[in-house]
């Protein structure tokens, strides 16, 4: 067992921005032409990136606003960097033509019915290669029952990945027990980095998140989370932007919202624009206001 007595707490946490290594996403310098292409599909040359997530079927079922990925998702794709979601939506639902970074939900096994940690892979990476998908999404269950699972979940997954060229994101997630601090996500982010994750998604926290981007040695983005008034979801994005994320993957922040095409932009022009919560809110009001009228 590992002596975990007299350990101190990790305090020096600096430089959390881009490393001057001549490739635009954190962490990935030094990896395959093939794999360094899909982060590009993902990250603009900025180094950011506007992810929106519509995966949440795979456990969740039809929940608002994903009724009918057709008709409500699929016109919102061409205003994402990347888009996040399962092969069955993918293949039914988005049109081919599509230039969105492809983020496959690779994870699965339990509905909102039972114990979420219990997971296992549930996508060949060979269905990856012919999906054209640019990376693959897996949760990772730090403090959960069925931890060690998604850990080996996540190697077994990396190393499919890395044959391949193709990049993997580790979602941590949380459980409803679990503390969001940003020490535990420092663990959780951490350990799926060690463990080869070429991107990591987390949650933002008020206190100590620039710790949580500039300890993870690969680029953050930031989950949505539950439904916020669209000013507090705009400035949980722009805090998130000015403390070391790489980007946000929103889902029910923006297709919950009354004007969905409207919050992804105000979204968009805080995360690459630097846009201030009250600006990009006012953006949003201007842009639901024509969509309104017309």
């Amino acid at each position: 067992m590992a002596d975990t007595d007299g350990l101190l707490d990790a305090r020096t946490f600096t430089g959390g921005g881009r490393p001057a290594t001549g490739f635009h996403v954190k962490g990935a310098h030094a990896q395959d032409w093939g794999l360094q292409n899909r982060l590009s599909r993902i990250f603009q040359p900025n180094g950011r990136t506007v992810m929106l997530a519509f995966d949440h079927g795979y456990f969740l079922g039809p929940m608002a606003g994903l009724e009918r990925i057709d008709t409500m998702i699929a016109p919102l794709v061409p205003d994402a960097d990347a888009i996040m979601m399962t092969r069955g939506a993918l293949r039914t639902s988005i049109p081919s033509h599509s230039t969105a970074g492809v983020v496959l939900r690779a994870s699965g096994g339990p509905s909102v019915l039972k114990d979420l940690s219990d997971e296992h892979i549930a996508l060949d990476i060979e269905d990856a290669v012919r999906l054209n998908a640019a990376a693959l999404a897996i949760q990772v269950f730090i403090g959960g029952e069925h931890e060690s699972r998604s850990v080996a979940n996540l190697a077994t997954l990396v190393d499919a990945g890395q044959r391949h060229g193709i990049a993997v994101l580790g979602v941590t997630a949380v459980g409803k027990d679990m503390v969001r601090d940003a020490r535990y996500f420092r663990l959780a982010t951490r350990i799926s980095a060690e463990m080869g994750a070429h991107i990591v998604k987390t949650y933002y926290v008020n206190e100590g998140f620039e710790t949580v981007t500039a300890s993870c040695p690969v680029p953050i983005i930031v989950a949505g989370g539950k439904k916020l008034p669209e000013l507090d979801a705009l400035t949980m994005a722009y805090r998130s932007m000015q403390e070391g994320a790489a980007g946000v993957d929103m889902g029910r922040n923006i297709f919950q919202s009354e004007h969905p095409a409207a919050m992804l932009a105000a979204v968009r022009a805080v995360v690459h624009d630097d846009l201030k919560p009250a600006e990009a809110y006012e953006l949003f009001q201007d842009r639901a206001a024509g969509s309104a009228a017309s």
